[in-house]
């Protein structure tokens, strides 16, 4: 008889998780990710592909990525990460965010989650081909929001429009509440505050009757304009996740029920205690409207920084069209296009000039007030504006391409992002709605069985206005429009936040470092000196050395090269160039061999450089980089090239000085010539003689002590530097690269951008501060007054309409307060 095995069926399985790796080349590799994996706690069994660069994994319990994700890292290899981006619609508090989180994270592959209760978006990091946004949206759609997928153009009006939308929405739904609501409240409120009301109401309509009109107005305010809370409140409520809709909910339905009872069967209440509060219920809605109402017009306030830089985009554009300039539509030019653009018009897309010249207004990208020159060859950007010449240009980069909207994209990637100081809130928020529920609960409880008679209205009217009072909207707003505001005021200022952690990083700096070529200099050096040796002519010596320097891309080539030039002396070919990073160049050129370079290249190929030393040193005490030339092997010339200081770069490095700051200076100059430059300058530190891999171990010295370093440079040998410092800033003259590895991208270039930076941060995370005060200071003390504990001491019980205006007012002074940063001139 043959036996049967038992098979597992395959929907019995547990899920797999898919895990993108890079690096792996062969099946040593995948045997060695395979081994790292399977021994994680909770791996059931590890399958890794080499050609589609993925592993399989499945979990016998709750998949832990995390874990995987290391295990990867630990065996030599890099995980494939993807970031998706979406709007989340629904959100109205800070436990509203914690509930997206949270739900966005137990999708399998989800490494991190960010959620931005002011920007209304989610920014999801996942393991590639693991979380797909099908299984996103099912999750955040589980957790009771809405997604709305952000369109491909980040240059768009979509999110205005829709902000606009709902401001219109709130505004038309307060306007009907608040109709209903003020005879209401005058019904009610009328006969204990103004002679005469009561007697009106009771030989007119009778008091029965008031009690059935207020009913009715009330039921409509609730289930009218107050339905928006119980869309979202009460499936919350269901889901054991109350949210700040919830407490609405909670709070209103208990004062409707009531009355309702009072008004239709008062003989099922205690004696004394059939009272309506139809009034209440109602106002608090009108009241939460009208904060909804304000918090969203100051919401569209905090991105105004957006909108400005979104305008300043051309609609249309003149393009070279079968021989002839049309007007087109921004969205029909290509790469490769020419344009025509005219004086006063406006840039379309950025481009290089092929004909004529003019100059540019370019402050709008770098916050410099001067225009630029622009002639054949020259590069223009978008969105600037052309003063006073025509010219023609080469579209080289269009739509989300473009500089500017790799601007936008920056900035709202900052406004998004959550910094570290928001660690406290999030804690915070994940048990604070149950918390308040608990607390009018024992409110409740403890009003109606210690409480004054008649206690069961006391019990209602505490326990409503500490759920109405408690709402955590002000908390989850504290952060995120400062953030908004804060950078959106820096990029207005040329100084872009790639990353909205770095806010809170850069006024925790201790010392700014800065690369010298480029960043403290114009990165244009000149030929100042050559000295030639004897048997040597100046025009000889610069002839090969300059022949030489033609294949190199370094400033200090450029400047040789240029010098050559400038004295009519013609370049010769070169064969057999070779470059060595730090050290120097060489090649043959006309039969002889030309070895150009630092002190070190010279002494590496064995050539006495001492009998120029002492000029060397002079050189080097005015400020100059000496370089030493060899011809077959033997010392030709030394060489002075100097690069002159940005006129601005003194005031930058006083400004630093004044915020407290020490200021070193990293280069490849020998120590004498860096030495000189600092003293000019009045940098505190040197860091000389480094090479271009030597710039990560510099920013390690500097941050002995446990100082902050924040790095600024602008070519590519600076871009581990920049990802090693604590924070890096990029200048935005440099290169793509350094400013992809930088924090923040200063756009023009200029070093006082750096103070201002500064100032804009300590100015932010102080706004930040304020906010969490308020909105943690507002709960902790009116939550126990809501509750009544001042009652025995002075007789002070909080009503619940004034529990629902505070409540507003709370979130209007967050939002109040982070637009203050937009006034920020650092």
């Amino acid at each position: 008889m043959t036996a049967i095995s038992k098979i597992t069926p395959v929907s019995s399985l547990p899920a797999a998780t898919d895990f993108g790796i890079e690096g792996m080349t062969c099946a040593s590799c995948v045997v060695r990710v395979e081994k790292a994996i399977a021994a994680v706690p909770g791996v059931m069994s590890a399958n890794v592909n080499l050609a589609t660069e993925r592993a399989t994994v499945q979990f016998s319990g709750t998949p832990d990525t995390q874990a995987v994700l290391k295990a990867i890292e630990r065996a030599g290899y890099e995980p494939k990460l993807v970031t998706q981006e979406f709007g989340v619609e629904g959100m109205t508090c800070a436990s509203c965010v914690a509930r997206v989180e949270k739900a966005l994270k137990a999708v399998p592959g989800v490494v991190e989650a960010t959620v931005n209760l002011a920007t209304e978006r989610a920014t999801v990091r996942a393991t590639a081909g693991a979380a797909d946004m099908m299984a996103l949206e099912a999750a955040v759609q589980k957790a009771g929001y809405e997604v709305r997928r952000l369109q491909n153009s980040m240059i768009s009006d979509e999110t205005q429009d829709r902000r606009t939308s709902e401001i219109a929405t709130l505004k038309g739904l307060l306007i009907f509440s608040a109709v209903l609501t003020v005879p209401l409240f005058l019904l009610e409120m009328g006969s204990h505050f103004i002679p005469g009301v009561h007697e009106l109401i009771m030989n007119t309509i009778g008091m029965q009757n008031n009690l059935y009109l207020q009913f009715i107005l009330a039921t409509i305010v609730l289930f009218g304009p107050g339905l928006r809370f119980f869309r979202k409140g009460v499936p919350n409520l269901l889901r054991w996740t109350p949210d700040m809709n919830s407490l609405v909910v909670l709070g209103t339905s208990a004062a409707w029920l009531y009355s309702v009872v009072a008004t239709f069967a008062r003989n099922l209440l205690p004696s004394g205690t059939a009272n309506v509060y139809y009034e209440a219920a109602a106002v608090i809605v009108t009241l939460i409207l009208l904060g909804r109402f304000l918090e969203a017009r100051a919401k569209g306030q905090t991105s105004q920084a957006i909108k400005r830089l979104i305008g300043l985009q051309a609609k249309t554009a003149f393009a070279l069209r079968d021989g002839q300039f049309v007007e087109v539509e921004i969205a029909d030019v290509v790469v490769g296009d020419v344009l025509r653009i005219r004086p006063g018009e406006k840039i379309p897309v950025d481009g290089a000039v092929v004909e004529g010249n003019s100059f540019v207004d370019e402050s709008m990208i770098t916050g410099e007030p001067v225009p630029v020159e622009k002639t054949v060859g020259a590069e223009v950007v978008g969105a600037t504006i052309n003063k006073t010449g025509s010219f023609t240009f080469k579209a080289t980069k269009v739509g989300g391409d473009t500089l500017l909207a790799q601007i936008i994209k920056m900035v709202e990637a900052a406004q998004g992002s959550k910094l570290p100081i928001q660690a406290l809130v999030d804690k915070v928020t994940g048990w604070f709605v149950p918390a308040v529920i608990l607390a009018a609960a024992l409110t409740f409880a403890a009003w109606y069985v210690l409480g004054p008679s008649p206690a069961l209205s006391f019990a209602l009217v505490n326990a409503v206005a500490v759920l109405i009072i408690a709402c955590p909207c002000a908390m989850g707003l504290a952060t995120p429009t400062s953030i908004m505001v804060g950078t959106g005021r820096a990029a207005e200022l040329g100084i872009l936040f790639r990353k909205g952690e770095a806010l809170q990083s850069l006024r925790e700096a201790d010392v700014v470092a800065l690369d010298k070529t480029g960043t403290l200099t114009k990165g244009r050096p000149e030929l100042t000196d050559l000295v030639v040796r004897d048997g040597y002519t100046v025009a000889e010596v610069l002839r090969l050395v300059a022949s030489v320097e033609a294949l190199s891309e370094h400033p200090i080539a450029e400047a040789i090269v240029a010098a050559a030039k400038h004295e009519a002396i013609g370049l010769q070919p070169v064969t057999d160039f070779q470059a060595t990073p730090g050290f120097g160049i060489e090649g043959i050129v006309d039969g002889r061999k030309v070895l150009v370079g630092a002190d070190r290249a010279l002494k590496k190929a064995g050539i006495d450089v001492s009998e120029v030393a002492a000029k060397a040193a002079a050189l080097g005490d005015e400020g100059k980089s000496p370089l030493y030339a060899a011809v077959d092997g033997k010392l030709a010339a030394i060489i002075a090239v100097s690069d002159p200081v940005k006129e601005t770069t003194p005031a930058a490095i006083k400004a630093l000085h004044a915020l407290g700051l020490k200021v070193a200076m990293v280069t490849g100059d020998n120590k004498r010539t860096a030495d000189s430059i600092a003293r000019q300058l009045g940098i505190d530190e040197v860091v000389a003689e480094v090479l271009p891999e030597g710039k990560v171990d510099a920013v390690k010295r500097l941050r002995t002590g446990g100082r902050k370093v924040a790095f600024i440079g602008d070519g590519i040998n600076d871009a581990p530097a920049l990802t090693e410092a604590d924070v890096g800033l990029a200048v935005g003259t440099g290169t793509d690269i350094a400013i992809e590895s930088a924090d923040i991208v200063l756009m023009s270039g200029d070093l006082n951008g750096v103070p201002k930076a500064i100032a804009l941060s300590k100015a932010t995370i102080r706004n930040i501060k304020q906010n969490l005060f308020w909105a943690f200071a507002y709960n902790v003390s009116l939550i126990p007054v809501a509750a009544g504990v001042l009652y025995p001491v002075n007789g002070t019980l909080l009503s619940p309409i004034f529990a629902a205006a505070a409540m507003a007012m709370s979130s209007m002074f967050v939002l109040g307060n982070a637009l203050r940063l937009r006034a920020v001139n650092p």
